[in-house]
């Protein structure tokens, strides 16, 4: 055999494995906030437009965008729906987007000022159906103008540079800025929790208490991390306050909190712990079951402060007499939106679920809990009622009395 013989496989090798490997694209967003016209002015720009076929937007019914151009085609047969597809080589495409948002009568969740701005990433970049040629692989950043004054921006992606963020969600083709974001004069603590980077923000004087935060977050992180199996690299925490809307709203890189709610109320519930369960389960519910999505974050916004020694068996038992209290009426848990009562009646369906659970299994080789079934249910894309009774009568390895339940039915 010839030299030439010899090497020829692994030039053709050599030569076939471009076809197999992705063609990194970058896509790189562009955020310049415009105080004075409470919008803000967003670009994508491609750069290599050619690989993409087609971006279909979906943009709501609330009017948010306007002033719609591009390098290639733009086609708006609808206010609900755009279509970009995208020039050759370099391009680019800018609109504009409305970022004040009431969610009730004076409320908002999102809200910008001449000071600082308060945003999901989400309604920056709308969602988008990608179609573009076969192995394709966008490489998105995530970059910000601020206007002058503005100190700093914070989200809830890895930072790669001075206002600028990396974004990649392994589970989308197209990656979009998804999450809570703050700009403006911010002030800011961080801590390094576990193997996550924490940060509390918020814009200066909304009366946010940043440290509190952080100690009661430091008490309750090792057993939320010995509950839920994932650590995500990064989590924002982001408030402010009147007039913006009083609660807490989570994501899956962030959440926010009204700075005037407590971090433990008076009934014993955690707001903040509750909305750390939802970032670190991301349990969803479908078929009129979102008593398993909230009942388990309040359950948890319970449970993780008490296994942290905050709460004594005293308070506990009082907290479990306001929880009866509240969820008296309650005949169902059966619902697409949970209330505070049918979540009230579902901590105490869990509770006692726990129980059965650990009574079953005791002396086993593997006793369990409540936890086991939500380490199950974080497997799933959404959890039905009859998922949840499943995985629950596997794990304690038959039929469940607390769940033959009229409740669930």
């Amino acid at each position: 055999m010839s030299i030439y013989s010899a090497l020829l496989p692994a030039v053709l090798l050599c030569l076939s494995a471009p076809l197999w490997a992705a063609q990194k694209v970058d896509l790189d967003y562009r955020v310049k906030f415009l105080p004075d016209t409470d919008q803000a002015e967003v670009s994508l720009s491609l750069g290599q437009g050619e690989r993409v076929l087609s971006l279909d937007f979906n943009l709501g019914d609330e009017n948010l965008y306007t002033d719609f151009a591009g390098d290639g085609q733009w086609t708006q047969e609808s206010p609900q729906r755009g279509v970009w597809q995208p020039a050759k080589g370099k391009a680019r495409l800018t609109y504009r987007v409305r970022i004040n948002h009431e969610r009730s009568a004076g409320r908002y969740d999102a809200r910008m000022t001449e000071d600082w701005a308060l945003l999901r990433g989400d309604d920056l970049v709308p969602a988008v159906q990608l179609r573009q040629q076969s192995n394709t692989e966008l490489v998105a950043r995530l970059k910000f103008d601020l206007p002058k004054g503005w100190k700093s921006v914070e989200t809830g992606w890895p930072r790669i540079g001075t206002h600028q963020f990396r974004i990649d969600n392994p589970q989308r083709k197209f990656d979009r800025p998804t999450g809570w974001i703050i700009a403006g004069k911010i002030g800011t603590r961080r801590a390094r929790l576990g193997d996550t980077e924490v940060t509390i923000a918020a814009p200066v004087g909304e009366g946010m208490r940043r440290m509190d935060i952080l100690t009661l977050l430091t008490f309750v992180w090792p057993e939320a991390q010995a509950v839920f199996p994932r650590d995500p690299g990064k989590l924002l925490i982001v408030g402010a306050g009147e007039p913006m809307w009083r609660g807490g709203l989570s994501a899956t890189n962030s959440y926010y909190m009204h700075s005037a709610r407590p971090l433990v109320s008076e009934n014993g519930t955690s707001s903040l712990v509750h909305e750390l369960v939802h970032v670190f389960g991301r349990i969803q519910a479908r078929e009129r079951s979102d008593w398993i999505t909230e009942g388990l974050a309040e359950y948890y916004a319970i449970e993780l402060v008490r296994r942290a020694g905050g709460l004594s068996e005293d308070r506990y038992q009082k907290v479990r007499e306001h929880l009866l209290k509240w969820s008296k009426p309650v005949k169902s848990l059966r619902t697409a939106h949970a209330s505070g009562p049918v979540t009230a009646r579902a901590v105490l369906l869990l509770q006692e679920l726990d129980r059965e659970l650990r009574q079953k299994t005791k002396g086993s080789t593997q006793p369990r809990s409540l936890d086991d079934v939500t380490r199950g249910l974080m497997r799933l894309d959404k959890a039905s009622t009859q998922d949840f009774i499943e995985i629950s009568e596997n794990v304690m390895g038959g039929p469940s009395k607390v769940l033959d339940s009229k409740l669930l039915r």
